[in-house]
């Protein structure tokens, strides 16, 4: 595959994973600064690896959700669980259920912190 073609398969699939507002958004900001940057994302970490096979798209949000927390990455955190909710047909418990699975993995200093970041999301989304 060229990349052309990955970096279109990759906006098709970031699309779908994050919404059309999001992407929308992100790409009005590019510039000659991040050109690059966005363009890489999109042809590797969604035309080469959001793409594959092998894992449905739940379980690499459910992956990316629990890197995050475990990363302690807090605006990815909020970006890819606003999406599983938004996009992706998760629920609250769903991502209750993520929070609760890494806090024996990652530490309950960083599962407290994202129940603090889910919960104020999960409220924004209600509203």
């Amino acid at each position: 595959m060229d990349g052309k073609n990955r970096y279109d398969k990759g906006l098709a699939r970031r699309r779908q994973v994050l919404g059309n507002a999001w992407v929308d958004r992100s790409l009005e900001r590019k510039n000659a600064f991040n050109a690059e940057f966005q363009e890489l994302i999109t042809r590797y970490a969604w035309g080469e690896i959001w793409t594959r096979p092998h894992f449905d798209e739940r379980t690499r949000r459910i992956l990316v959700i629990g890197s995050m927390i475990a990363l302690g990455q807090w605006d990815e955190f909020r970006l890819h669980v606003g999406a599983a909710l938004r996009e992706g047909g998760f629920t609250a418990d769903d991502i209750k259920e993520i929070i609760l699975q890494q806090a024996i993995y990652c530490g309950v200093p960083k599962a407290n912190h994202a129940f603090k970041e889910a919960g104020e999301l999960i409220a924004e989304l209600k509203a």
